[in-house]
């Protein structure tokens, strides 16, 4: 299922967080990251994907010097996806607000986090 990124809260810059806190849910602060590592890697290869595809309107398999340089809707595309908050902001920032679902297999048979969109 496809996350509209568009409406994601996430802010555009760096921001500091409590990682103790953040990680009162796992109980422990690298299973947190590891959990925001994953969720960012899936947020990365959706972006990928969309603008791959999206690009891919305007592919031409002959090269002319003016149409490299002259392609503004491909330029304002690519300018778009530049603007969105990271993946990893947007990773943590779901973790942040409880839209992350992640499960724990028995710790007998090793201890794995898998972060799942809600």
């Amino acid at each position: 299922m496809p996350v509209d990124f568009k409406k994601s809260q996430a802010p555009l810059n760096t921001v500091t967080r409590d990682t103790v806190k953040l990680s009162e849910k796992t109980g422990n602060v690298y299973e947190m990251v590891n959990i925001i590592a994953k969720r960012a890697n899936q947020i990365s290869l959706d972006l990928k994907d969309e603008l791959s595809k999206k690009l891919q309107e305007f592919a031409s398999y002959t090269d002319n010097l003016e149409e490299v340089f002259e392609n503004r809707e491909q330029i304002e595309i690519s300018r778009y996806y530049e603007r969105l908050p990271k993946p990893v902001s947007i990773a943590a920032e779901e973790y942040a607000e409880d839209k992350l679902y992640f499960r724990r297999e028995d710790s007998e048979a090793g201890s794995t986090s898998k972060a799942e969109e809600e």
